[in-house]
């Protein structure tokens, strides 16, 4: 991630978050961390960025990310998932919590469901196939990916300007990788198993 942010700068940012608004297993999360950590001094070796920039680019990103699941759900609905859900490791399960959390909450879910990780990912799907009103969704999506990109982009910056913290984990980043690496093969083992269940819809 780091390297991919430092060679494509902003348009890196663009695509990394509109991948992860549009059902991707991207870690925005640690992007726009980064992104904010590069816009103090600390990381003088990487491109320099602004809080402004990053958070207009990711925003702007993250809506059409959202804007294409939003027209997928509508129009093509569970029958992307049981074509390519398996190459996205997006399953049915996936849609009915969605459509459980939206069901629950209604209009106001789109914003709150932008501010909730995993959640934000699969909220515009079902706003989809309850056929949401496009300019409503679009005013939603846009004011709650607005605050959670900011909201990581200021968190990461704030780590930036701490160089104690940034000597810490320039100390700790090879611990920090296998950490992360083992993380993240038991996240796929256990989405992979999981994805085997019946889905809801089916039961």
């Amino acid at each position: 991630m780091q390297h991919f942010i430092s060679q494509y700068g902003y348009i890196g940012l663009f695509l990394l978050s509109l991948l992860s608004s549009a059902c991707i297993p991207v870690p925005s999360e640690v992007a726009f961390g980064l992104a904010g950590a590069y816009c103090t001094t600390a990381f003088a070796a990487h491109p320099q960025f602004s809080v402004v920039n990053v958070v207009i680019v990711g925003t702007i990103g993250a809506v059409i990310g959202s804007v294409v699941a939003y027209e997928l759900g509508r129009y093509a609905g569970r029958a992307i998932v049981d074509r390519y859900g398996k190459y996205l490791m997006l399953s049915h399960k996936d849609l009915d919590a969605s459509e459980v959390w939206f069901a629950k909450y209604g209009t106001p879910s789109v914003f709150v469901g932008r501010l909730i990780p995993v959640v934000r990912a699969f909220i515009s799907v079902p706003a989809g196939l309850a056929e949401m009103k496009r300019g409503r969704f679009l005013v939603l999506t846009t004011i709650g990916s607005g605050i959670w990109v900011w909201l990581l982009t200021e968190l990461g910056y704030r780590a930036g300007k701490n160089q104690h913290f940034v000597k810490y984990f320039k100390e700790a980043e090879v611990p920090i990788v296998v950490l992360v690496v083992l993380v993240i093969a038991a996240g796929v083992w256990h989405r992979w198993h999981s994805m085997k269940a019946p889905p809801r819809h089916a039961r």
